[in-house]
């Protein structure tokens, strides 16, 4: 789903030419739109944790047409497994955030998606602001302001980093994220416990999730991180399906793209990059660190079992540690990990 960000007061005038496949999702959530309305489906405001710094704030958030509950209870927290991917994104929605005592109205992308940044001037630490549309009851969501003195932060990798999983081999991995809710997942041992010793040794460390994974899996994915006491902080996800000039949106690239735009919004910080062998995070880290060293106080690689490795489709080479100046430390677990931060006097 192509992600725009615009204002209801001024929209970009070159709209991109759309791709045939983006075209036919448009056709297709417009039809199911209208069918999820005439059932009764109301809009939904999915809210995410944001960002941001004195002076700005990234908003984060989703509309979807959801049913109402009987209970009247919120509906976004009944929204669970297979469900988060059948609810239909509402489409060009206008949706009204209030923050710092002021209001500002954006509009949601094709898939529903709100991702802006705010101008206003909030205080460090985490705060709490409303979202809503005009059909839409107000939601709350949580937003940290980073101190411009922290010099530390944590990006994290999520899957097979901080929780077992099976991706990306197809079966599992679509049992995984249909199926099961984050009461199936297991935590990675001693990854919650690691995280903790880190954002007390440098207090105020920002901690991200960067994950490829789609945001209709980022409400169960935070009671996952809650639940097994993973420091709060804002998951950075993506979109699935085609975009406005390719048939798939490159799960890599996201990767790339945020670490980016983090070194940009942050350039004061040194990040402790958090991954594992199993797929790219060696040379998306590795690369990140030679185009950004003065960014990155070191990378911890969590080693897969063999088995979680086959899972995996294999482990990577680790050529890329040979060409940077960050250190690099791998265990298996945050324990094996936390004491080889210890050596290097990083923890």
């Amino acid at each position: 789903m192509a992600r725009t960000r615009k204002t209801l007061a001024g929209a970009s005038s070159a709209e991109p030419i759309i791709h045939l496949a983006a075209r036919a999702e448009d056709a297709m959530h417009e039809f199911r739109e209208k069918r999820a309305r005439k059932r009764g489906h109301t809009p939904t405001v999915i809210p995410y944790t944001g960002y941001g710094a004195p002076g700005w704030v990234r908003v984060l958030c989703r509309v979807l047409l959801t049913k109402p509950t009987p209970d009247g209870g919120i509906r976004y927290k009944k929204i669970r497994g297979w469900r988060s991917f059948t609810s239909v994104p509402v489409n060009d929605v206008a949706v009204t955030i209030d923050i710092g005592g002021t209001s500002q109205r954006v509009v949601a992308d094709r898939g529903g998606v709100v991702d802006t940044v705010i101008r206003v001037d909030l205080a460090p630490g985490w705060h709490t602001i409303a979202i809503h549309t005009d059909d839409a009851e107000m939601v709350e969501a949580p937003v940290f302001i980073v101190d411009p003195s922290v010099d530390v932060g944590i990006i994290s990798d999520v899957d097979d980093t901080v929780m077992v999983t099976a991706l990306p081999r197809p079966l599992l991995a679509a049992w995984n994220t249909f199926v099961l809710d984050e009461h199936a997942r297991r935590p990675v041992p001693g990854m919650a416990v690691l995280y903790e010793r880190l954002t007390r040794a440098h207090p105020g460390t920002p901690v991200f999730y960067l994950s490829t994974g789609a945001w209709n899996v980022a409400p169960t994915l935070s009671r996952f991180l809650s639940r097994n006491l993973y420091p709060p902080g804002p998951l950075l996800l993506t979109d699935w399906g085609p975009t406005h000039d390719r048939w798939f949106r490159s799960g890599r690239a996201h990767k790339v793209e945020t670490l980016s735009r983090l070194a940009d919004e942050f350039p004061d910080v040194r990040w402790l990059l958090v991954g594992d062998d199993g797929q790219h995070d060696e040379e998306i880290y590795g690369n990140f660190a030679i185009a950004h060293p003065e960014n990155v106080t070191g990378i911890a690689i969590r080693q897969l079992s063999n088995s979680e490795a086959v899972l995996a489709g294999g482990r990577s080479k680790g050529e890329e540690t040979a060409h940077t100046s960050a250190p690099w430390v791998y265990a298996t677990d945050g324990a094996g990990l936390a004491e080889r931060l210890e050596d290097l006097g990083l923890l």
